[in-house]
């Protein structure tokens, strides 16, 4: 029987995501969880076959708990299920541990068999997203000589790095993007970790050297 973990900030996601798992006689779901910290607080005790998480929660970036989990609890595989069909996205997934990415436009049996892929030892990615252009993209994303780092960075992240360059607060991001100041601040963060920039001055430099913004 092959244990999984729910952690979706979406209800409704939850509640199809259980149900396709659990009308499987080889596979039961033995928690689920909306809030981030508190599933990182339940999963070193449930120690589950497999967790199953969202890429992109408001709280917490499902990046962290991918390696969270790949460094406290290496013997749980991370089916990664994300709306972002994008190769950074998929990228870093993959780099920072999960075993296997979903696009949550796929099917039920799409997601049956990434689990099951998973537990076989083997690496699952949804059709879209073919493991020749997943190792394209990460053979070129390690060669820093031959890549700009601004191509690790999803299109998003790129918005929000620009205007926060310009000394723009998440608020006022947010408005200008027309999204929540939780969304900004998960893509202000994920950018920084990627591009390994510590503060706000580091930020700017970078940006100035890139020629995202000008010179002051």
């Amino acid at each position: 029987m092959i244990s999984v973990y729910l952690l979706d900030d979406h209800p409704l996601v939850l509640e199809g995501v259980r149900h396709a798992l659990d009308t499987e006689s080889d596979m039961k779901v033995v928690g689920e969880e909306s809030d981030p910290l508190r599933a990182c607080e339940a999963l070193p005790t449930l120690r589950p076959d497999v967790l199953v998480v969202d890429l992109q929660m408001e709280s917490v970036p499902g990046l962290e708990v991918v390696r969270y989990v790949a460094r406290e609890i290496p013997s749980t595989r991370v089916v990664v299920l994300s709306m972002h069909d994008e190769l950074p996205y998929v990228w870093e997934a993959m780099r920072t541990g999960a075993r296997a990415y979903v696009l949550k436009c796929a099917g039920r049996e799409e997601l049956l068999q990434a689990v099951r892929a998973v537990m076989a030892g083997t690496r699952y990615l949804s059709p879209p997203l073919s493991d020749g252009r997943v190792d394209a993209y990460s053979q070129r994303a390690w060669c820093s000589a031959s890549i700009d780092p601004l191509d690790i960075l999803t299109r998003r992240e790129r918005e929000v790095l620009r205007y926060a360059a310009t000394g723009m607060t998440n608020a006022e991001i947010a408005a200008t993007m027309g999204i929540g100041v939780r969304t900004v601040e998960t893509h202000r963060a994920s950018a920084l970790h990627k591009l390994d920039l510590q503060s706000q001055t580091d930020l700017v430099r970078f940006a100035i050297s890139k020629g995202i913004v000008p010179l002051p």
